[in-house]
């Protein structure tokens, strides 16, 4: 699975040891590990009843988002976006991770029992637009305001 393992060396190229992170995370039971956002992405981390509105909002305008892991009972979503976007983010009610902070990950491709893979990372390292991200939560939010029930 080539796309695993270039997507796998992406996210490791952010660890103090990549290698050593790799080594470990490919052996670890969990399937996850702790990295460091801010190098190669920050993540913006959205309420579940607004993420997932949010990135099928996403999903009818791109081709393919950047990375979106949720957590274990759909109560958070994180989009991966440019490094230094969490500095500059502003919208209430938005968690951000950047410089400094660190993440759970999980191993691309393998299934875990916490945080999972909406979108898995490629490899190629795409990451969402902000600008972008920001207006689908807009348009996300005014469907849910208004009650699109479908």
């Amino acid at each position: 699975m080539a796309g695993a393992k270039t997507a796998v060396e992406w996210l490791t190229s952010v660890a103090p040891d990549p290698e050593a992170c790799r080594w470990e995370w490919e052996r670890n039971p969990l399937g996850v590990a702790l990295l460091p956002a801010g190098k190669a992405w920050d993540v913006l981390i959205l309420p579940g009843a607004l993420g997932y509105p949010t990135l099928d909002v996403l999903t009818r305008i791109l081709h393919r988002p950047g990375p979106v892991l949720v957590d274990f009972g759909d109560d958070r979503m994180g989009f991966f976006v440019a490094p230094g976007t969490a500095a500059r983010w502003l919208g209430t009610g938005i968690r951000t991770a950047g410089a400094g902070t660190w993440i759970v990950v999980p191993y691309p491709g393998r299934s875990t029992r916490g945080v999972r893979w909406l979108v898995p990372p490629d490899g190629s390292g795409t990451l969402t637009d902000a600008a972008l991200l920001e207006l689908a939560m807009h348009e996300a939010a005014a469907g849910l305001a208004g009650g699109e029930g479908g």
